[in-house]
């Protein structure tokens, strides 16, 4: 209802009032009156009624006056309720006349909902764009990458926005909640770029078209993952017979979840040849998307087995390394005595830890498994402590354990990314600048920390598909991914490249013929 009619209704229902008042007071003009009404001359039928004239009495306008009282009553009510409607209104049809401002605690609501979903949609996106570069090249992908590119600058800023406001800045009041309008806004810019090429690309891969070239690249990878994933069951055993539990820790049920993903991939590989071979291109593209982002997880999956290996390898070659930096820092120290900012007796306590520090990293070398990311953690945080400068090998060996620490928090939060909240995915980020800028214990404690919390996440949501039967197999692995966007019966439609509003367009699945 625009403003104009609101005012015409308001005025008629004014009127009303006075009208029925009028009718009100009329009987009582016209009763003492002489010649209340002009009347036409009366003919035979007026004669007839003319010697009733004096027998009428107050009792003859009971009936007329209630009608026309009710009539102003309602009209007036009906006034008054608009008007208190249009005062409270928040619908689209009026605007509130004072319209509500958000609570600071509304306000952080919209921000962490718009920074898990931005970061959903970009990690989604960069999911499926993978596939598409490895069919169509580098060249033909470019204004996708680039989008995807815009759209993760925006998504760093917005988190960095967050970080500093969680930790107090800025502490005006106003400008807290102009902060938390820079989130949502930046959120809103990232996927506002990745909406804009999303018709471009599905144009490049002509899915409704034909599904066949592009099934072809995703069974491919799925062999591949299927040879890959057996391999890193045996490695993941090799880990644990060599290293302690702790060191393995990382990728715990990575193989299993890896198998989940490719047989939730199984199903909807089959189903969209199934679809291709009967012409139902829409529901074939549906089914690809939804085994291309489980094959895409499964492959995160296996390669954070592959690279934890790697990097336990990495990290016990340098151990010794480390071990004799550690000791040239100690007697530098030492040598040197307190810096300016440590007090002598501080300087002892710290050379003592340190001491203790690298004598329990050589008895656990010689005393059977140990955990050599650990070992290298500890040694280079004691070697910090003592404000001399760590060596190049002990900088080398702090950058490699806070590589891992954030690599292993990327790949739970990219295949758990479902019920992982903002406040996880926002130390993650931090935690990845850090580690470009060389602040790498910096970064370990964040990343660490970010996966903790995203683990918490994933406990708390719990798994609603556990004992579904042989219809649900995958879909809680794939709902919990991401990869399905709802926790209906058929898990819901899959993710796609795009922002919020086109990264579901392949769950409409219009009937063949349509």
């Amino acid at each position: 209802m625009t403003s104009s009619q609101f005012r015409g209704r308001s005025r008629c229902a004014a009127l009303g009032v006075v009208v029925g008042a009028g009718w009100l007071v009329l009987p009582v003009m016209t009763i003492s009156a002489q010649d209340p009404v002009p009347v036409a001359a009366a003919g035979p039928v007026a004669g007839a009624a003319a010697p009733r004239q004096d027998e009428t009495s107050g009792t003859d306008y009971v009936l007329p006056v209630a009608v026309v009282a009710a009539a102003g009553v309602l009209a007036g009510y009906g006034y008054l309720r608009r008007t208190r409607r249009a005062r409270t209104r928040t619908t689209p049809g009026l605007v509130s006349a004072r319209p509500a401002t958000p609570t600071p605690a509304e306000s952080e609501r919209q921000a962490r909902a718009a920074l898990v979903l931005a970061d959903d949609c970009v990690r989604t996106s960069r999911e499926e764009l993978s596939f598409v570069a490895e069919r169509f090249g580098e060249a033909d992908t470019e204004p996708y990458r680039h989008a995807l590119g815009s759209a993760g600058t925006e998504l760093s800023a917005a988190f960095a926005i967050w970080r500093r406001y969680e930790e107090g800045t800025p502490e005006d009041p106003a400008a807290r909640r102009q902060a938390l309008v820079g989130v949502v806004g930046r959120c809103a810019e990232a996927g506002r770029l990745l909406d804009a090429e999303a018709d471009g690309l599905d144009r490049l891969r002509g899915l409704v078209e034909d599904v066949g070239a592009a099934l072809e690249v995703c069974e491919g990878r799925f062999r591949e993952l299927t040879v890959r994933t057996a391999r890193a069951r045996e490695t993941e055993a090799e880990l644990r017979g060599r290293f302690k539990p702790s060191g393995v820790a990382a990728v715990t049920g990575y193989v299993e979840q890896a198998q989940d993903r490719l047989v939730f991939a199984t199903t909807h590989l089959n189903a969209a040849r199934q679809s291709t071979d009967s012409g139902d291109f829409r529901r074939a593209a549906r089914d690809l998307r939804a085994a291309e982002g489980a094959v895409a997880q499964a492959g995160v999956l296996v390669g954070g087995v592959e690279r934890l290996a790697a990097e336990l390898r990495e990290a016990a070659a340098l151990v010794p390394a480390a071990l004799t930096g550690g000791e040239a820092a100690i007697a530098a120290a030492r040598k040197g005595g307190a810096p300016a900012s440590l007090a002598p007796g501080e300087l002892h306590a710290r050379l003592a830890r340190a001491d203790g520090v690298l004598g329990a990293v050589r008895e656990e070398l010689t005393g059977g498994p140990y955990d050599p990311l650990d070992a290298l953690r500890r040694i280079a945080r004691a070697v910090e402590r003592l404000e001399t400068g760590a060596s190049g090998v002990v900088e080398a060996a702090a950058l490699l354990v806070a590589r891992s620490a954030v690599a292993g928090a990327e790949e739970f939060v990219t295949v758990h990314r479902g019920p992982v909240d903002a406040e996880a995915r926002a130390l993650l980020a931090e935690a990845a600048r850090g580690v470009g800028a060389g602040r790498a214990d910096e970064a370990d404690v964040l990343a660490r920390r970010a996966r903790e919390l995203a683990e918490r996440d994933v406990r708390a949501h719990g798994n609603p598909y556990a004992g579904g039967g042989a219809d649900s197999v995958g879909i809680g692995g794939a709902v919990l991914g991401g990869v399905l966007l709802a926790e209906d019966p058929c898990g819901g439609p899959p993710a796609s490249f795009g922002g919020p509003g086109t990264r579901g367009r392949r769950g409409v699945t219009e009937p063949p013929g349509a």
